[in-house]
């Protein structure tokens, strides 16, 4: 049985997955059941490649145009075989012995989020700034008391992750989203390194200009949410 599948959105990260997947399978050399998911995200420079070459055991699943970060979560979120789901940026950036020291937490927790919150940001100047915006915004409308949202670090079961409602941008707002699925957050402090190849894919109007949008359809989204109900089929009284 699988316990954990890691799940690595890329587009054009040949120089760093290599190095992740690497890392990645060190770390978890003696640790729980797991598979690797890459989703190449439409990339152009073999990044899907690098990956194979890296660890042959790993899965990689293509998108052949560039579709966005959150189709390829979304991708790997219906492709992963594990109980529980983590993610990880392809860009290194998130340390994958993260993962390690949470596990003795992980798999004996009930069903919750822990969302990655990063002690120390190794962004330029402008990441950080549209960041910071893009998060106050969120936090006004949605109230829901997360300090990092961008994280790419989050760990999850995976029958909750599959039932997400997809909506481009959606992956800014899994905290969100989770709580109002009923799933707790929990916020763990986590290392940030700087990136060693490549930059960063977003600019001022990915991370900013359209924030406010995104989250006023997540803030109706969630007002409009109601408890399931239990559903039950009647039996004729002939049978």
């Amino acid at each position: 049985m699988i316990e954990l599948t890691i799940i690595v959105p890329v587009h054009n990260e040949a120089g760093n997955i290599g190095l992740l997947v690497k890392e990645i399978t060190e770390a978890f050399a003696n640790g729980p059941e797991h598979e690797i998911i890459v989703v190449d995200d439409g990339s152009t420079d073999g990044s899907a490649h690098e990956a194979f070459g890296a660890d042959r055991k790993v899965r990689v699943i293509r998108h052949e145009q560039r579709t966005g970060k959150s189709r390829a979560l979304f991708s790997g979120f219906q492709a992963a075989n594990g109980q529980w789901i983590a993610t990880l940026d392809g860009d290194g950036q998130n340390d994958p012995a993260d993962i390690i020291k949470l596990w003795s937490r992980i798999e004996t927790s009930p069903p919750v989020l822990f969302a990655g919150v990063r002690k120390r940001r190794n962004d330029g100047v402008v990441k950080l700034l549209t960041s910071r915006f893009a998060n106050g915004i969120r936090q006004r409308l949605l109230k829901d008391d997360c300090r990092d949202a961008g994280c790419g670090f989050k760990i999850m079961p995976a029958e909750a992750a599959r039932h997400f409602p997809y909506f481009d941008n959606m992956h800014r707002f899994i905290p969100a989203l989770s709580r109002r699925a009923g799933l707790p957050v929990i916020e763990v402090d986590i290392e940030d390194r700087p990136r060693l190849s490549g930059v960063s894919k977003y600019g001022f109007f990915d991370r900013a200009a359209v924030a406010f949008l995104d989250t006023v359809g997540v803030f109706w989204l969630i007002r409009r949410y109601s408890d399931p109900v239990e559903v039950s089929e009647m039996k004729s009284a002939e049978n």
